[in-house]
């Protein structure tokens, strides 16, 4: 989600709403499962399916891209690949930048699905001046002095900031003076930034609170249901001991 900015058209400049921009990667890593186990085709239905969303809104997503398959056929696989990489940008290697090496800083240092997505992390920044020059994922950590110098001499557009949120302002400001205007950031803080910079939080205490309430609301929907289901019961119960005209019947001699 975008925070601390002023709001602009929900659209791309090709017209794509940013509704269905947020879906693109879902097809996309879709698509790149099948395309790893050499399917040629896909049907709207299969597709749809295997990214979590309705065929229907697919098929609308599609039709912004210009591709709408052949009827009986299908989609090719391979096409909608290159289409979507394209319309996301992914064609071209993106130098990233990931300031805050800490437990999460590395663990993103680390994943291995970056260079296959079309994003190359081109340097490593903290404040710790006991991480300067140590290598994480290969990557040898450079420091906070050099962060302009490192953003301009690797053409970095994006930015990932991993710091305390105390912190995460600070670099932000600076990322952006630097000449970054992406920005993804994990720091548990909303961010304030000037209009033309676009900014994505991922924030995991958020998501599991969310969770949290959907499991509180099953569990009172389940007890919800056994307290209904107790009164029935008991007036089954009483039924069963009545005789044919409602009477309690009476004890038959031994």
């Amino acid at each position: 989600m975008a925070t601390g900015r002023t709001h602009r058209p929900a659209t791309r400049s090709r017209g794509i709403p940013e509704a269905t921009v947020a879906r693109l990667p879902l097809y996309l890593r879709a698509l790149t499962a099948l395309s790893e186990r050499s399917v040629p085709t896909v049907s709207s239905e299969e597709l749809a399916a295997a990214a979590g969303v309705n065929s229907a809104k697919l098929r609308k997503d599609f039709s912004y891209l210009g591709s709408y398959g052949t009827r009986g056929v299908g989609y090719d696989v391979e096409y909608l690949v290159y289409q979507i990489s394209r319309e996301l940008g992914l064609t071209q290697d993106w130098p990233v930048v990931i300031v805050g090496i800490g437990n999460l800083g590395a663990a993103l240092a680390n994943y291995g699905g970056f260079a296959s997505r079309g994003f190359r992390v081109a340097a490593l920044i903290d404040a710790d001046p006991a991480l300067t020059g140590k290598p994480v994922a290969g990557i040898p950590v450079q420091h906070t002095d050099d962060l302009e110098k490192i953003i301009q001499d690797n053409g970095v557009s994006i930015g990932v900031i991993a710091t305390p949120a105390g912190a995460a302002q600070q670099v932000c400001d600076r990322l952006v003076a630097a000449g970054v205007t992406s920005i993804l950031n994990f720091a548990p803080t909303v961010l304030s930034v000037p209009d033309g910079v676009d900014v994505r939080k991922v924030d995991l205490s958020i998501e599991l609170q969310i969770l949290a309430f959907h499991e509180q609301r099953k569990a009172g929907e389940e007890a919800a249901a056994e307290a209904a289901a107790v009164p029935a019961a008991a007036t089954r119960g009483d039924s069963a001991d009545q005789g044919p005209d409602g009477d309690v019947p009476a004890v038959m001699p031994a």
